[in-house]
């Protein structure tokens, strides 16, 4: 059995600083196998460059996934264009820079691992289908012989996510929500045999409105005009999830999300 570690959307350069510090304990805690780290919003919520790309690397990440915010920042092109092991959403329409996929082989396993980007359609930009795009990254794992199938799904709507799911049931290996940054309740495996959450959650500042400033979202909500985005700083946690793959089948054997360190949940006068 191979364990492969998803950790979900890092914002903020005090989620990047979290992590550095505790991913290690986690890879030991899980024994984890395989590192997926979704960087999307890590230079205050704006993309992600070279810089934190090599220090999530340096952590011991084997794949760095992204999302839509990828390309408000326009130093994270140039690293699409170096780096294939920083994914971008691939149904975005052909000539954009980068690609959404890539097939790692392990070092000591001896096995190959596909790990896809895909984004969804509802509430975001209305790009290429999804589930067109899955099944002709599928054919192409094909014969590359991708024992292991890890799915980034970066989408808004809870509906597309599940609906993914079940479309890609007993095609990969597992199928992880991102994007919204509250982890949900609905981690399992589904029938035929792919590990499955509608979103993993966010890694950084919990002291906050999905990692922005309190007194930002406020702002903007009641006042209802723009104000600049600022990362929050404080209670800093990571979310995460660790599956558990059959990697001669590739079927998913078990999934289990954390956060880490976990919420208090008592009130002390």
């Amino acid at each position: 059995m191979i364990n492969v570690l998803f950790i979900g959307d890092v914002v903020g350069f005090s989620g990047l600083n979290f992590l550095s510090d505790n991913l290690t304990h986690l890879k030991e805690k899980y024994s984890a196998d395989f590192i997926v780290v979704n960087g999307e919003n890590i230079c205050d919520g704006k993309g992600i460059t070279g810089y934190e790309a090599d220090a999530i690397f340096e952590m011991g990440a084997n794949v760095i996934t992204t999302g839509n915010h990828i390309w408000d920042n326009w130093y994270s092109k140039r690293l699409l264009r170096e780096n294939n092991l920083v994914l971008r959403p691939h149904n975005y329409p052909q000539g954009n820079v980068g690609r959404g996929y890539v097939v790692v082989k392990h070092p000591s396993l001896n096995i190959n691992i596909g790990v896809v980007q895909l984004q969804g359609r509802t509430f975001m930009s209305p790009i290429d289908c999804p589930f067109r795009c899955a099944d002709h990254i599928l054919s192409l794992f094909q014969k590359s012989k991708a024992e292991v199938i890890i799915v980034d799904f970066h989408a808004e709507a809870t509906s597309e996510k599940v609906t993914l799911g079940q479309y890609l049931d007993g095609k990969v290996s597992a199928v992880i929500g991102t994007h919204t940054h509250i982890q949900t309740a609905d981690a399992q495996i589904l029938p035929n045999g792919t590990a499955y959450i509608t979103d993993v959650g966010m890694t950084g500042a919990y002291d906050s409105v999905l990692g922005l400033r309190k007194d930002v979202s406020l702002s903007r909500h009641i006042y209802q005009i723009a104000f600049k985005y600022e990362s929050a700083t404080d209670d800093n946690k990571i979310s995460g999830a660790i599956i558990g793959i059959d990697e001669k089948t590739g079927k998913a054997l078990n999934i289990n999300n954390f956060i880490f360190p976990e919420f208090n949940k008592k009130y002390f006068r």
